[in-house]
C-alpha cells in the first residue's frame, strides 16, 4: 500500500473523536450513520481505449480540461466525503502525481503571473485526504473492494466507478447518502436502460417503496433481455455497510477467477435491507469510446469559456455535412 503512513498521521492530527464529549456508544452510532470515505477502483487495464491506454491510465484521459477521475473525486467531495481511497495497479502512478502537489509547476506558474491557474492547481491536492492501495492483480470489483477493508474499519463507505460520469444538480453520491441516512441500509444507484442493453449491466429486482426508490429483492449480473427482472441498471455508485467484507471473503470466484461485487450484494440483500435509488442526473458511460466522445461534447458545450465557440463550430459542421450530403 502507498502513502498509508501519511494518511494515518493526517487523520491523527485532525484528532477525530479523540476529545469528543459524546460517550463511546454515541460515537459508534454517529460513525455508522456518517459516510466519510469513498473508494474509487482504478486498477483496470483500460483495454477498451487501447492503444491510448497502453502507457497512460484510462482514468487520466481528459474530459475537456480535467481527467476523468477528477470529476469523480469532485463529486465525492461535494457529497461530504473526507477521505478518498484510490485502488491502483501497475502503471497508475500518474493518478497519484495528479492529486499531489507539483512544486516545480507551482513555482513556474507563480513566476509567470498565472495566479488563476496556480489556484486551480493547488486546489486539486487540497480536495480531500488521499490514500492509495495497490491491487496486485485485476481479480474483479469485489476483490478490489476487499483490498481496502483495513482502511474502512467499521464504517459505511461509498464505492464510485470512475468511468461513470454523472452530471447532476445534486451530486449523485449525495443523493445516495441522503437515502442511507434515512433507511440505514446499503444503497445502489440505478437508472433505467433500454431493454436491449440490460445484458451490459447488473440489474436489480425491485420492490417499489416510493417514487424513484425501491427495495432490492435480488440482483442479476448481465442477464439476457428475456431474463431481466427489470430495466433498472446499477450505474457505478454504491453506499455499502462494513458487513459486505465478510461476505466478500466467502464469495466464490467466478469467471477468470474474479470476485464479483454483485455476488456479494445478492447475499447482503438476503441478510439486510438494501435499496435502489433512481439517480437524478445525466449519466455518461465514459468507459467506452462512444460514451467518452458524447461526454466530451456535452461537457464542452457547458464549459463557460469554450461552450459558445464550440457550439458555433458544431452548428457550422452540421450545416456543412448536410450540404455535402444533399450534394
Amino acid at each position: 500500500m502507498l502513502i498509508r503512513t501519511t494518511y494515518e498521521l493526517r487523520r491523527n492530527e485532525f484528532g477525530h473523536f479523540l476529545t469528543s464529549p459524546y460517550p463511546s456508544h454515541s460515537i459508534r452510532l454517529m460513525s455508522r450513520l456518517t459516510v466519510r470515505k469513498a473508494v474509487i477502483p482504478a486498477a483496470g487495464l483500460g483495454t477498451r481505449f487501447l492503444p491510448a491506454t497502453k502507457a497512460s491510465p484510462k482514468e487520466m484521459l481528459p474530459l475537456v480540461d480535467k481527467p476523468l477521475i477528477q470529476y469523480t473525486v469532485e463529486e465525492a467531495v461535494a457529497s461530504g466525503i473526507e477521505d478518498i481511497i484510490i485502488i491502483t495497479g501497475r502503471g497508475k502512478r500518474a493518478i497519484e502525481d495528479h492529486f499531489d502537489r507539483s512544486v516545480e509547476l507551482e513555482e513556474n506558474l507563480k513566476g509567470t503571473g498565472k495566479s488563476q491557474v496556480l489556484h486551480q492547481i493547488r486546489q486539486i491536492s487540497n480536495l480531500a485526504n488521499f490514500c492509495y492501495v495497490r491491487q496486485s492483480e485485476a481479480l474483479g470489483l469485489g476483490h478490489a473492494v476487499l483490498c481496502v477493508q483495513h482502511l474502512i474499519g467499521d464504517e459505511p463507505f461509498a464505492v464510485m466507478l470512475g468511468d461513470e460520469i454523472i452530471d447532476a444538480a445534486v451530486p449523485a453520491l449525495a443523493q445516495l447518502i441522503h437515502v442511507y441516512k434515512k433507511r440505514h441500509g446499503a444503497v445502489l444507484g440505478v437508472q433505467e436502460v433500454p431493454k436491449q442493453d440490460v445484458s451490459r449491466y447488473g440489474i436489480v429486482t425491485p420492490k417499489r417503496l416510493a417514487r424513484g426508490l425501491h427495495r432490492v429483492a435480488d440482483l442479476v449480473e448481465k442477464p439476457a433481455p428475456a431474463d431481466a427482472p427489470s430495466t433498472l441498471a446499477v450505474i457505478g455508485r454504491y453506499i455499502l455497510p462494513p458487513e459486505i467484507f465478510p461476505i466478500l471473503r466467502k464469495t466464490t470466484p467466478g469467471k477468470n477467477g474474479e470476485i464479483q461485487l454483485t455476488d456479494a450484494l445478492k447475499e447482503l440483500a438476503r441478510k439486510s435491507p438494501m435499496f435502489a435509488l433512481e439517480v437524478d442526473g445525466q449519466r455518461h458511460d465514459a468507459g467506452d469510446k462512444l460514451g467518452f466522445l458524447i461526454a466530451t461534447v456535452e461537457f464542452a458545450l457547458k464549459n463557460p469559456t469554450l461552450g459558445p465557440e464550440f457550439s458555433e463550430y458544431l452548428s457550422t459542421r452540421m450545416r456543412t455535412a448536410s450540404t455535402n450530403h444533399r450534394g
